[in-house]
């Protein structure tokens, strides 16, 4: 008879076990995934690589940001990327539309309002931009190339989220605050500051918000700090020394998912974890390649209404679909 495993608790008894060893733990295990294979269906005659965001419309349309096989390297180049770098594609992987050839240096972040327009952050560009749903530009904020840390500037901008009809900004690499903005970009005000104490923030990696609360992955702090609608602190999400934050997105019922870039011994992996909401760890799985065929870098999520999750995997220019349903859970005869 199949009986369910608290995946939480082997990861817990894994990491005690390791530490009274008295060496280092071994890189964390987690039962991987099972993903929907040739998901998405990218034409040959496609640029590709280097994906970084994904998001899911209104319509179950699947929007990725990626940078063309652009490779993060600096200092930036000036020229912007000249393919598409905005890819939609149907549930099934079908590929229904691009665009976005020439508009982005180094595109970073990419979320789709409940209006369906879709929110870019470039961080080459220090810039946030608003297009409509097929790809028009129709709001820029931050000045071109120039970095700051007031109400017109960024420090290398890394993800929009909404709430209350504002848009806030995690800003960024270079600057550790949530820039708040209304949907026609006026400032409006700013939280945090470059720490690690409550409020304070470590390269905000990325950010998301449900009615009640928000949450940012503050990436170098290995936590998400999970804020009111007003900015306020109210509780964190960490799981212990093991992984930094790389995305997070509320699911409902106050479950969130967050997605850990990089383990904190070995640097790269692909990690997701299903928090309560009162922080309680519920399940963990590994949604990388094996390490020992290639190298993940989880770096954003989304989750379809149906239940299916998208994961950008930059490292290996994948984008995963997965069932979150079953991710996590591990079963024995």
């Amino acid at each position: 008879m199949a009986r369910s495993i608290s995946r939480s608790l082997v990861l817990a008894a894994g990491l005690i076990l390791a530490s009274c060893s008295g060496g280092n733990p071994a890189r964390e295990e987690a039962p991987a995934v099972e993903v929907v294979e040739g998901w998405p269906d990218i034409p040959e005659s496609a640029v590709f690589g280097e994906p970084s965001a994904v998001d899911v419309d209104s319509h179950g349309h699947i929007f990725v940001l990626h940078r063309a096989g652009r490779e993060w390297e600096e200092p930036f180049p000036a020229e912007p990327i000249a393919d598409p770098t905005v890819f939609m594609f149907a549930a099934n992987g079908k590929l229904l539309g691009k665009w976005g050839a020439g508009d982005f240096v180094m595109p970073h972040g990419l979320s789709v309002d409940e209006d369906d327009n879709v929110w870019i952050t470039d961080v080459g560009r220090e810039q946030v931009f608003r297009f409509s749903h097929d790809g028009t530009q129709e709001l820029v904020l931050g000045e071109r190339g120039v970095a700051g840390e007031d109400e017109s500037h960024f420090g290398r901008p890394t993800d929009v989220a909404f709430s209350q009809g504002r848009v806030l900004v995690a800003d960024g690499y270079t600057n550790g605050r949530i820039a708040v903005f209304d949907r026609e970009g006026n400032f409006l005000e700013q939280w945090g500051e470059a720490g690690d104490g409550a409020g304070e923030f470590d390269l905000p990696h990325g950010i998301a918000a449900d009615d009640e609360r928000i949450y940012v992955a503050d990436r170098e702090n290995a936590r998400v700090q999970v804020l009111s609608l007003e900015g306020e602190p109210l509780d964190e999400f960490r799981a212990g020394q093991t992984g930094h934050p790389y995305a997070v997105k509320p699911i409902g019922s106050g479950y969130v998912l967050v997605v850990e870039g990089r383990d904190m011994l070995d640097r790269f992996g692909a990690i997701g974890r299903l928090y309560r909401s009162d922080g309680a760890l519920e399940r963990v799985f590994d949604i990388g390649l094996d390490p020992r065929t290639g190298v993940s870098l989880g770096h954003d999520v989304a989750v379809g209404r149906d239940g299916s999750v998208y994961v950008v995997d930059n490292r290996s220019s994948r984008v995963v679909k997965f069932e979150l349903a079953s991710a996590g859970v591990v079963t024995e005869d």
